[in-house]
């Protein structure tokens, strides 16, 4: 092995840059050529690869984004169109890829290593939604992102005695919504796991309405329900003031947080040295802060557990 090649693709995720400056200077250690492969896959079919060096993954660490760009390709499961990504890899002697991503990035690095490309895959991406890790690349500080808005939200709420609901991104995965609504002391929180019912949510609210609740806060994962039309139909059957808002992607930018930096700086190293050790079609995953590999195939295999966290929610109101 003599040069490793680095991308991002899917979404954009804090901490994709310290994953990249983790792959290019562990690779500059041990004597190998970084090559960034521009825009994702689709840069790789187009065959947009630079050379990177020590200074230009300098100054990268604390910012969010990826300074490589990313897309998305869906002819990418095509062989032919991966053919064009291997013939480009070939003609410049790259001999193995590190990829970050989502489960479509885990896809397509799994496709590109049945056609003899070694690849290792590195969870990059906010929902949280790779079940063969504990925590993603990217969690933590959309997590900030969305209790740094919630607090906001909750010091009107409780000013005018709303009901405020927050709609919260996570796609099919509630991990964020539960962890925010922990963390910023919701009464309720509705995500894929939870479920929604209509009437068993009304109760609650008249139920807290009873006990002299001031203010609510609900969160919503996306894709659950339309919150705008949740919180109409809140304040003609209680006696809340209610008011919705979507978070949206302001939960994908903004600086890293501290755990993010140090977890994508080492899964980025960590995955030179399996390279190093001849491994291919690895998936790094972490329990906590430490970090381990799974095969890629058995990674897109887990199925997703439901947190503890949702035992506490009932308790902790």
């Amino acid at each position: 092995m003599r040069k490793i090649g680095v991308l991002t693709s899917g979404g954009d995720a804090p901490g994709m840059n310290a994953a990249i400056r983790g792959v290019v200077r562990t690779a500059l250690y041990y004597g190998y050529e970084a090559y960034g492969i521009y825009d994702g896959y689709k840069g790789l079919v187009e065959n947009k690869i630079k050379q990177l060096y020590r200074n230009d993954v300098g100054q990268i660490l604390t910012h969010g984004g990826t300074i490589l760009g990313s897309s998305r390709l869906p002819e990418f499961i095509e062989e032919r169109v991966r053919q064009k990504a291997v013939d480009n890899l070939k003609l410049l002697g790259i001999d193995a890829l590190v990829v970050i991503g989502g489960d479509g990035t885990y896809r397509g690095a799994m496709d590109l290593n049945k056609m003899g490309i070694n690849c290792i895959a590195l969870p990059g991406t906010i929902d949280n939604d790779i079940a063969s890790t504990e925590y993603t690349i990217g969690f933590f500080t959309a997590l900030d992102t969305a209790i740094w808005a919630i607090d906001k939200l909750r010091d009107t709420s409780f000013s005018h005695q709303r009901c405020t609901v927050v709609e919260v991104m996570g796609r099919a995965c509630g991990d964020l919504s539960i962890y925010s609504g922990i963390a910023c002391g919701a009464e309720i929180v509705i995500t894929k796991e939870t479920g929604f019912n209509r009437d068993e949510v009304l109760a609650q609210i008249r139920g807290a309405k009873a006990k002299g609740k001031r203010h609510l806060i609900i969160v919503v994962a996306e894709n659950m329900l339309n919150v705008f039309d949740l919180a109409k139909d809140i304040q003609i059957n209680t006696e809340y003031e209610t008011r919705a808002t979507v978070l949206g992607h302001i939960q994908r930018g903004g600086n890293p947080s501290s755990f993010d930096r140090i977890l994508a700086s080492k899964m980025g190293s960590y995955a030179v040295e399996l390279l190093r050790q001849g491994l291919s079609g690895k998936a790094v995953c972490s329990r906590g802060i430490e970090i381990d590999n799974i095969d890629i195939n058995q990674a897109l295999t887990k199925v997703k557990m439901t947190t503890d966290l949702y035992d506490y929610l009932e308790k902790l109101n």
